[in-house]
């Protein structure tokens, strides 16, 4: 790895997920399951890495109370330096609450304000940190003035930059730096906002020249995830697909950061791209497999021996 550290950037969340076997009738309680974990792209995706022995930095922004103060110590737990994280007085920590009817059927809500708080002058004040960095990972809760900063920081360094575009809403504001994203790895949805489609990318074909449309607007490697049905992916070589590997599913939530970050480690590993792919399918279903988001017995040793299961 050429560099010393990976800097990621972006959202730190408290992610509440509620289940029921029934059907949701409005106005009544009923009985379900709940479950709080630590989440944010960001975030999670820095803590992959960091269970795959990738030293790992992250700047992010969290509330100055207990929720914030749970957030930095689970993140520092799992092995990522979060010295750099700002806490913001009187603010509300991210907190993103989950209902699920199906596994498609999802109602989602973000409270991500504090995202804001990662502003220009923050990044700015950190810029001794992109000096160093082997790689740079961000998602798009930044805003355009951040994304701005960090893109001429990156620049001014020769630092790659690699990103998820969190969601369909979020996925735009990436669409002017393309050219300057080494990853990016949406799912079908978030291409349709990316490349101003007019419906997702959902099946092989469409998904490998969306990927390819990506590599032709200047990413260096563009992924379209796809699920269940798996992925495709282009570089300047060509396009590839890889099927999904069969999974219980228990939650969904964190799979794509998984597989994100384990991408992310073949790259830094100089493996083979097809390689760099598998590797984050399978971590991806070893989070499916999982209730929380970041698999808490994530090693290197487990990927590979899944991997070559």
């Amino acid at each position: 790895m050429n560099g010393d550290y990976v800097l990621v950037v972006g959202s730190a969340v408290l992610e509440i997920s509620g289940k029921t076997a029934e059907a949701m009738q409005p106005g009544m309680r009923q009985h379900g399951h709940i479950h709080a974990s630590v989440s944010g792209v960001a975030r999670n995706i820095a803590e992959n890495l960091a269970r795959l022995d990738i030293e790992t930095v992250l700047l992010s922004a969290i509330a100055d109370d207990d929720m914030g103060q749970h957030l930095i110590t689970h993140s520092t737990l799992a092995g990522i330096d979060c010295r750099h994280v700002l806490r913001v007085a009187g603010a509300r920590s991210a907190t993103s609450i989950l209902l699920y009817q199906t596994e498609e059927n999802i109602t989602r809500l973000d409270d991500l304000s504090i995202a804001d708080s990662l502003d220009s002058d923050y990044l700015m004040e950190h810029e001794w940190l992109f000096e160093k960095t082997a790689l740079v990972v961000i998602d798009a809760t930044l805003s355009d003035d951040a994304l701005d900063t960090l893109f001429e920081l990156a620049a001014r360094h020769r630092v790659r930059v690699c990103a998820d575009p969190t969601s369909p809403l979020k996925a735009s504001r990436l669409t002017r730096f393309i050219p300057s994203l080494y990853l990016i790895a949406p799912n079908a949805s978030e291409t349709a906002a990316l490349c101003s489609l007019e419906k997702p990318a959902t099946e092989r074909e469409s998904a490998i020249g969306t990927a390819q449309q990506l590599v032709n607007m200047g990413a260096n490697i563009a992924v379209v995830t796809l699920g269940e049905r798996g992925l495709a992916y282009a570089d300047s070589s060509g396009g590839g697909y890889i099927r999904a590997i069969h999974t219980e599913v228990v939650d969904t939530s964190g799979a794509g950061d998984a597989f994100s970050g384990a991408v992310i480690f073949g790259i830094l590993n100089d493996v083979p791209i097809d390689e760099a792919m598998r590797l984050g399918v399978t971590a991806a279903s070893l989070t499916l497999a999982s209730e929380d988001t970041v698999l808490e017995s994530l090693s290197q040793e487990l990927l590979y021996d899944e991997f070559s299961a």
